[in-house]
């Protein structure tokens, strides 16, 4: 790979084919997402956009999953510190913008987990191609805090406020299966298909007329555009949450594997 990724040194890259960048989460807890791959799957985009050697972007997990989300560490530290607090939440929104209007098409292969961090690039990826049993969690008010990240923006357009409201309030999971049902994925294949259908469309993406493909992703992307103002309100309560004893419950709780007992402040 060319120098242009060498600072992305956190995730993996490869090409499968002719114009296509395979972007892969592999890192320990299942592709969890500590603080160098925050800031790099924020970033990697804005690379990805200028590299004249890629037409699409395929982000994948290696392993047995796509990604269980935010590290420990990752999780703790924004508890404890409001320097990394700020610096992340600034992360959380790059990611979801930088994802928005990269010119180049992204698309994401999900397999097993899919949580968190990594969750916004593969929801938000421009095809998204699922496993049947996938697990796809937004999990924000389990650890007790607000659903923030890409979920308030792209949720509701993509399977409805009813859906959107009922899987984001109580982080019950969805496999792929369900996930296409609603809308909330493009594709949904057997599991041993994920990667080959991915590539496959990726590849398709790649040889198709380019300006027509990338200015029909930034017309359609208006309508994520529009509802900037719902990700700011968003990640600003999520954060707040983040500074609260919910947010340290559900963290404990979950390094625990037991039921969480919230009892934070409310806004009554």
């Amino acid at each position: 790979m060319t120098d242009r990724y060498a600072e992305f040194d956190a995730l993996t890259f490869d090409r499968p084919a002719s114009k296509v960048l395979r972007i892969t989460l592999d890192g320990p807890g299942l592709n969890s997402v500590g603080h160098d791959a925050h800031r790099q799957l924020a970033d990697v985009w804005l690379a990805v956009d200028r590299d004249p050697d890629t037409n699409v972007a395929l982000i994948r997990g290696a392993g047995k999953g796509f990604s269980a989300g935010g590290s420990f560490e990752l999780l703790d530290d924004l508890m404890t510190d409001p320097a990394v607090r700020l610096r992340i939440m600034r992360e959380a929104r790059d990611l979801v913008f930088n994802v928005i209007n990269c010119s180049k098409p992204i698309v994401s292969a999900i397999h097993g987990p899919a949580v968190g961090a990594g969750l916004v690039a593969g929801i938000l990826a421009d095809v998204s191609v699922v496993g049947r049993n996938a697990k796809i969690i937004d999990g924000h008010t389990r650890l007790g805090v607000t659903a923030g990240d890409h979920a308030a923006i792209c949720w509701p357009l993509l399977c409805g406020m009813a859906k959107a409201k009922y899987y984001l309030l109580t982080c019950d999971p969805l496999s792929g299966e369900e996930a296409e049902r609603i809308g909330l994925v493009s594709i949904c294949v057997d599991d041993d298909q994920v990667q080959e259908r991915a590539l496959g469309v990726a590849t398709q993406l790649a040889d198709g007329a380019q300006s027509a493909i990338r200015w029909t992703k930034q017309t359609l992307n208006h309508w994520y555009r529009e509802q900037s103002a719902v990700l700011d309100a968003s990640l600003a309560y999520e954060f707040l949450g983040f500074a609260g004893p919910d947010a340290r419950e559900g963290l404990t709780s979950h390094t625990e594997k037991r039921d969480p007992v919230f009892g934070g402040p409310t806004s009554e």
